[in-house]
């Protein structure tokens, strides 16, 4: 059967509803074929294409299989991402989503691998390939209007290291992994209007045109050679930039208007407003995480997929369960091979 305008012709209507609990995800998708047709919706909303070669005619094989004319080779719908020869169910892999994405402060290997009866190894390996999907497109643009920048040092003291994992030389944190961060300030207009029920009643209603997004950059230091280049890569030359006093920030002044918040002086908020309490507020979030959930177990080689984890939650803040699932299900298309994860 020729599927280039194969129309499906299950019924996604429960797949279409808001869930705000594990029983109404489980709810809502009750087996491995519901999965497969909601994943195929999002992916080809009706017209299957082959990942092979999209211009190609595609032909349905049945049970969810379908042949490229061109390239003469079958795929489904997990072809070409991180599900690809995945053994572990799909409706364990959206757990897995709805428990990472909507946990506060995300959930250990350890506690998945209980919760979803399996490995710690595969809970492992599960959790970091949707981490990986983490790194979303949506996130990744170049900041402008107001940006907060601010650095922290990540990790156990050097003392508590085994000897093969001591690190040696570097200022502040020396014994620490260096994380630069940076948060575009959210766009937002306060209006006026008539409450709902009582029309002489004034009220006050924020609306939000931008909502604020947070990067993470692991760096090898936080000298100015390394952080200015990242910094000068990922925000728009001509934008607002709030800093505290660290003397590597003035080089800055050239090219950004930079606002300074005097922290020695106990003085957080300038005279004109501008303060850094946001993105330092992601710091203690990424340390709690680090203390509590993960027990102090990342690896420094592992620390960038643990910040794109803390930057989904924030920046999906506003969203409900179901659009953060469904948003991070579009950062599906790419793959994570094991070895590539541990480099062997």
């Amino acid at each position: 059967m020729q599927t280039s305008t194969y129309l499906y012709e299950t019924n996604l209507v429960s797949m279409f509803k808001s869930y705000k609990s594990i029983a109404e995800l489980l709810k809502a998708f009750p087996d491995q074929e519901t999965v497969l047709n909601y994943l195929e919706h999002m992916k080809w909303n009706g017209v299957v294409v082959s990942p092979f070669d999209a211009s190609s005619t595609v032909y349905s094989s049945g049970n969810h299989k379908y042949k490229c004319r061109n390239s003469n080779k079958y795929f489904n719908v997990l072809t070409g991402t991180i599900f690809e020869n995945t053994k572990i169910p799909l409706q364990t892999w959206f757990l897995a989503m709805y428990l990472i994405a909507t946990h506060k402060r995300g959930i250990s290997s350890y506690q998945l691998a209980e919760d979803l009866s399996i490995t710690q190894k595969t809970s492992w390996f599960l959790l970091s390939r949707i981490r990986y999907c983490m790194d979303h497109g949506t996130f990744n643009v170049k900041f402008d209007g107001i940006v907060e920048m601010d650095e922290a040092y990540i990790g156990g003291k050097n003392k508590n290291r085994h000897k093969d994992k001591k690190k040696s030389g570097g200022e502040g944190g020396a014994d620490k992994q260096p994380v630069l961060g940076m948060l575009q300030n959210e766009v937002s207009e306060t209006i006026y209007r008539s409450h709902k029920y009582f029309p002489d009643v004034a009220v006050k209603e924020k609306i939000v045109e931008q909502h604020a997004i947070l990067k993470m950059e692991v760096v090898d230091n936080t000298k100015g050679e390394t952080i200015l280049p990242v910094f000068r890569e990922k925000v728009e030359k001509g934008s607002t930039v709030v800093t505290d006093e660290y003397n590597v920030y003035k080089n800055l002044n050239n090219e950004y208007g930079h606002k300074v918040v005097y922290h020695r002086l106990e003085n957080y908020v300038t005279s004109d407003g501008y303060t850094s309490n946001r993105v330092e507020g992601a710091w203690g979030i990424l340390k709690k995480v680090w203390g509590t959930t993960y027990a102090g177990r990342v690896t420094n080689e592992h620390l960038h997929r643990y910040c794109r984890e803390i930057e989904y939650r924030f920046n999906t803040r506003h969203l409900d369960a179901k659009d953060k699932i469904n948003l991070l299900l579009t950062g599906t298309n790419k793959r994570l091979r094991y070895k590539d994860l541990i480099h062997k």
